[in-house]
């Protein structure tokens, strides 16, 4: 099929081919005949299939017949979650629509206000805004949907993710009810679905590929790393690689990303930053000198993972494994676009095996691992699953665990042992403790008398203050919390009294514990009588 059996406008199919294309995408071919009949829509691809254009090119095709309506809102509202996706949907609009008569707007966030108000005070044809600082505008009364005709919600997964799903709601609640919707989302299960069936009416559906789907024009590799020193290193040597021409590194924090363009900068690697904390404006600088050349590396976070098309990208590096395995789709995908070949490379240090992991189940393939001679890992991580037991999980099977540490040769119990608690209440006497007195471990010790540890704890840990701290309980006054403890130093489950400020330590702390008074010490009232709600008396 090409793009004249789409029954297009003249004067679109004339840029089609201007921009280079004949042949529509599979997400094209389906998406197009059913948006321009008037369906509403639920639509899945995998990233850089042409998304943009399956929704641009038949909203085009409504600007070239006047409205009915004479208003000056938008006829065309689409909705993205990032500023980056808004400028792409606003650059392809203007590519395929450059020999049509109609107005296009931005209104993003970390732009000024006063330049969108007089943005939304004149007539506009195509409105494409973020959630939030549409739905402000929204609230003063500066937009006017009454000829609106077009709903779209690009990549509206992310949308929700991002919790912009109050907004959606509102916006669309404010939109006319005959209105058409098309909704392109990565996923359509979970809280897709809800939206979908709150918004859209008997939507027709497309799913081209899900995002657990082979990218098979890109390579993937990984490459495991010791620390981040190791990382940094491993990093610089593959930039040295003639075959690296335009990349994007992506990195988990802000402040990472600033600190490694410096650093790849101040190596001679031509390189910019891109993340939330910059403005409209430098972000457009960022990603134009991407473009253009003038920077080779764009180290960026996710805010770059989607709605960022840049031609020519050969290489993404994964400097720091995303958190949702999603994410790590749509970062790959900057590469390999319009059948490119693209290679996608991640570092895995030995605490992202969980991470590692989370992302091979996704996308249901293992990442194949390389090393580069000379930055060899000093241990590999392994991807097998750890033999703690999880909620949901199974125990270790009872033949392959240790031997209790009392146990003798077999895992038998020695002639004549007793326990723990055997052998403390068959000892003598402790310190401070009368011959005649025995030891009742769940009360409290009379004030004055000082309290000897039982057992002297074994492999002592500091913590970041050089302070020793020890698995079980000590006689020192640090501030050793228990297991039943909350932060407070209150027990949690302890047996209720009628005192609500009554603590209880399962065992005792400091030098000189409290003392107890009597109708404390079982959970009883002074009267002999007993209450299970302390509230009752």
């Amino acid at each position: 099929m090409t793009f004249d059996q789409l029954a297009l406008h003249p004067s679109i199919l004339k840029a089609i081919t201007e921009a280079g294309y004949t042949t529509p995408t599979p997400i094209q071919e389906q998406a197009i005949p059913e948006a321009l009949a008037g369906h509403d829509l639920m639509a899945s691809a995998q990233t850089g299939t042409g998304k943009t254009a399956a929704f641009v090119l038949p909203s085009l095709q409504r600007l070239a017949t006047p409205s009915p309506v004479n208003s000056r809102g938008p006829r065309v509202l689409v909705l993205t979650p990032t500023r980056e996706l808004a400028n792409q949907v606003t650059e392809a609009a203007d590519k395929y629509g450059r020999h049509l008569r109609f107005r296009i707007g931005s209104i993003v966030g970390g732009v000024a206000y006063p330049p969108q108000m007089r943005l939304l005070s004149q007539p506009l044809d195509i409105l494409v805004a973020t959630p939030g600082r549409l739905l402000d505008h929204m609230e003063r009364g500066r937009i006017d949907y009454s000829r609106l005709e077009v709903l779209v919600l690009d990549e509206a997964d992310r949308m929700l993710d991002m919790g912009f799903i109050n907004a959606v709601e509102k916006i669309a609640a404010a939109t006319p009810e005959n209105r058409q919707t098309l909704l392109f989302s990565a996923t359509m299960e979970g809280n897709i679905a809800n939206l979908a069936r709150r918004l859209l009416k008997n939507p027709k559906r497309i799913a081209i590929a899900s995002a657990q789907a082979r990218h098979e024009n890109i390579e993937q590799r990984l490459h495991h790393v010791d620390n981040s020193e190791h990382k940094g290193n491993l990093l610089t040597r593959m930039l040295e690689d003639a075959a690296v021409e335009k990349a994007i590194v992506f990195t988990a924090t802000k402040r990472g990303a600033d600190r490694l363009a410096k650093k790849l900068h101040a190596q001679g690697h031509p390189a910019g930053a891109l993340h939330g904390n910059m403005n409209q404006n430098q972000r457009n600088r960022a990603i134009l000198s991407l473009r253009n050349g003038k920077v080779r590396l764009l180290v960026a976070t996710d805010v770059a993972a989607r709605g960022l098309d840049v031609n020519g990208i050969t290489h993404v590096f994964n400097y720091d494994l995303p958190k949702n395995p999603e994410d790590y789709v749509h970062r790959i995908g900057r590469t390999g676009r319009a059948s490119a070949k693209g290679i996608a490379i991640s570092f895995a240090a030995p605490e992202d095996r969980r991470q590692l992991r989370d992302i091979e189940r996704y996308t249901k393939q293992p990442i194949q691992a390389h090393v580069v001679e000379g930055f060899e890992p000093k241990a590999q991580p392994s991807r097998e699953h750890s033999d703690r037991p999880r909620s949901g999980g199974q125990r270790q099977d009872s033949s392959q665990r240790r031997p209790h540490q009392h146990r003798g040769a077999g895992g038998q119990k020695p002639q004549g042992y007793q326990g723990r608690r055997g052998a403390e209440q068959g000892a003598g006497p402790r310190q401070g403790q009368g011959q005649g007195q025995g030891h009742n471990p769940s009360r409290s010790h009379s004030a004055g008398r000082s309290h000897t540890p039982s057992h002297t704890p074994s492999n002592p840990r500091r913590d970041g203050e050089g302070n020793t701290r020890y698995a079980g309980p000590s006689n020192n006054n640090s501030n050793v919390r228990y297991a039943g403890d909350d932060n407070r130093g209150n027990t949690r489950g302890a047996q209720p009294s009628n005192n609500t400020n009554t603590r209880h330590s399962p065992a005792p702390r400091g030098d000189a514990p409290r003392r107890q008074r009597p109708d404390q010490q079982r959970g009883g009232r002074r009267d002999g009588s007993r209450s299970g709600n302390p509230l009752l008396g």
